[in-house]
């Protein structure tokens, strides 16, 4: 008797259980559902992080949304499809990637010092992290408002193989997690991925995908094969020149400083636009995009387009 009551005890707790994991699964499945229709819903909006000097090469200030003029592959953007201007003061997140593979031996010092510049440019509400990659990525300081450069940056030593396109996708994706409404990542290398699992155009995408800016600097020595050096820059200019950021070419002491400090003062002197596309469709292709002021002599400068949603 006692065991068939055993039994059936047995019996009713297997069933509650199996029940209890039919709903765990169900409800994961619901949030799994509801997560996918809000990242689809964020890929119809796209987000500009917009630049604007002078002839001087000073920043301006006070254009209203009437001064601009999106187009997209061609076709004028109505101002009806604009959901949000603001000249944005507010805080931003960056990631500044370090590259520490062998061919940085000789100049992983000069890099240090550009990226502490940087980080003295930064404002009290900003914050960012600091990654080294070479062979592999290791996060050296994590999101933070302080000034000083982790002191686990100054025992890295230059080794090993070349993951700029990995570095990329990493930082894009520890900037997801941040609220902060503008985001950029910062990179200091001579260009050439020796090693990554992901492409060039995947790290662009992944970043675009999230508004991030991608700023570089490129480190190649100057006493190097030229073409090599030519092939790094043009790797370098393209992640700045389509993410609508800043391309340094290679300086020196105290003139590449200054470049991080400018870096970190444009970053607080930009326009956020948010619009919906023209085109509608999700067929993850690339939309051309380009912005003009009705103002004369002005210089804008944001990201050459971005990847359709698929599916």
């Amino acid at each position: 008797m006692n065991a068939v009551i055993k039994f059936k005890v047995l019996k009713k707790t297997l069933q509650l259980s199996l029940l209890i994991a039919i709903v765990a699964i169900s409800l994961g499945l619901v949030r799994a559902q509801q997560n996918d229709e809000v990242v689809r819903v964020n890929t119809d909006l796209v987000v500009l992080n917009v630049t604007v000097t002078d002839h001087a090469g000073v920043y301006v200030r006070g254009l209203r949304a009437a001064d601009f003029k999106i187009y997209e592959d061609g076709i004028e953007v109505p101002a009806s499809s604009i959901t949000n201007f603001s000249l944005q003061e507010t805080p931003y997140a960056s990631v500044v990637l370090l590259d520490t593979s062998g061919s940085m031996e000789s100049r992983l010092s000069l890099a240090r010092s550009a990226a502490i510049r940087f980080l003295d440019g930064l404002r009290d509400e900003d914050v960012a992290a600091v990654f080294r990659f070479d062979t592999k990525v290791e996060r050296l300081q994590d999101f933070s408002s302080g000034r000083d450069l982790a002191p686990l940056a100054y025992g890295v030593k230059a080794n090993g193989m070349t993951v700029l396109n990995d570095a990329i996708v990493k930082a894009a994706s520890e900037l997801t997690a941040r609220p902060e409404k503008r985001k950029a990542i910062i990179v200091l290398s001579d260009g050439m991925d020796t090693f990554s699992k992901a492409s060039s155009s995947k790290a662009l995408d992944m970043a675009l995908a999230l508004g991030a800016s991608i700023y570089t600097v490129d480190m190649s020595a100057t006493d190097g094969n030229a073409s090599r050096n030519a092939q790094s820059a043009a790797i370098l200019k393209n992640f700045a020149d389509k993410s609508g950021a800043r391309f340094v070419a290679t300086p020196g002491g105290q003139a590449l400083r200054d470049a991080f400090a400018g870096i970190a003062e444009e970053l607080g002197h930009q326009y956020t636009i948010a619009f919906r596309p023209v085109n509608r469709v999700h067929d993850g292709r690339w939309r051309n995009l380009e912005v003009k002021t009705v103002r004369e002599n002005l210089t804008v400068r944001t990201r050459k387009g971005y990847r359709a949603p698929k599916g």
